[in-house]
């Protein structure tokens, strides 16, 4: 049988991702429009049988929904090999978009079994641990710069890796409200921010995957996490060595660029 563009295209980028190769941008079909992008990397994250531990937000600020002229954020599966904990080393390429910081929550695996959406009411009953986390974010592709959310989608949501630091129990906090702020000292680089630009907050941010992954009839049968999206943008990496993130009242996280 013949394969479709689409199956080259997913065989491709699905090989980049398990070799750690990049190889040449995406068709522009597959990459400016959110829905043939959605296709896209719901075929390769079919293709890919690693552990999944997660799910990320992403394209979660509301300046950026509005300037790309797009309806709301999405996301993508988050594999375990791409999970590490804070303070190990993470080696970028020149597809590295650069560095983010994040609010993650541990989710019970009693949410797959839940009936109806999960709503701000009801959301807190889910949820086990938060904690702060580091992204790093960045394409399979030779290419750099954000055009629309499909050059972000089709590839695996643009996550690289995930480094997490100390998880606490959760309790509810005013999430919307904390002061975030990741540097570089050697480098003498520092980007300060604020949860509220996290899609309203992190937790909304999390209702919204939630319910995205229930509408998928995703069920993986375990506790998992959920990252939901930047407190400081994408901030680029101008200098190699040790990055420390901190989120006000919950802690801080570490990631060593190389």
């Amino acid at each position: 049988m013949k394969k479709t563009n689409l199956e080259k295209v997913s065989n491709r980028l699905v090989n980049a991702f398990l070799k750690n190769k990049l190889i040449a941008p995406l068709p522009n079909k597959y990459t400016k429009n959110i829905n043939e992008a959605q296709k896209l990397r719901r075929l390769c994250e079919s293709k890919i049988k690693l552990p999944v531990i997660g799910f990320k937000a992403a394209g979660t600020g509301i300046p950026l929904i509005k300037k790309l002229k797009e309806k709301e954020p999405f996301y993508a599966s988050v594999y375990k090999r791409n999970f590490l904990s804070s303070g190990k080393s993470v080696r970028i390429s020149k597809a590295t978009l650069g560095i983010e910081l994040e609010v993650c929550y541990k989710v019970k695996k009693s949410f797959f079994s839940s009936k109806g959406p999960i709503t701000m009411k009801n959301i807190s009953k889910f949820i086990s641990y938060m904690a702060p986390c580091i992204e790093v974010v960045g394409y399979r592709q030779r290419k750099k710069g954000i055009t629309s959310f499909g050059d972000l989608c089709s590839d695996f949501g643009a996550n690289v890796k995930f480094l997490v630091g100390a998880k606490k129990k959760y309790k509810r906090i005013n999430i919307g409200n904390l002061k975030t702020n990741i540097s570089n000292k050697k480098i003498s680089q520092s980007v300060s921010g604020n949860t509220s630009t996290v899609y309203v907050n992190p937790l909304n941010s999390l209702r919204f995957v939630l319910n995205k992954v229930k509408k998928d009839k995703i069920d993986l049968g375990k506790d998992f996490w959920v990252f939901t999206g930047s407190s400081v943008g994408v901030v680029p990496i101008k200098g190699k060595g040790l990055y420390t993130g901190r989120v006000d009242k919950l802690g801080s996280v570490k990631a060593v660029i190389r």
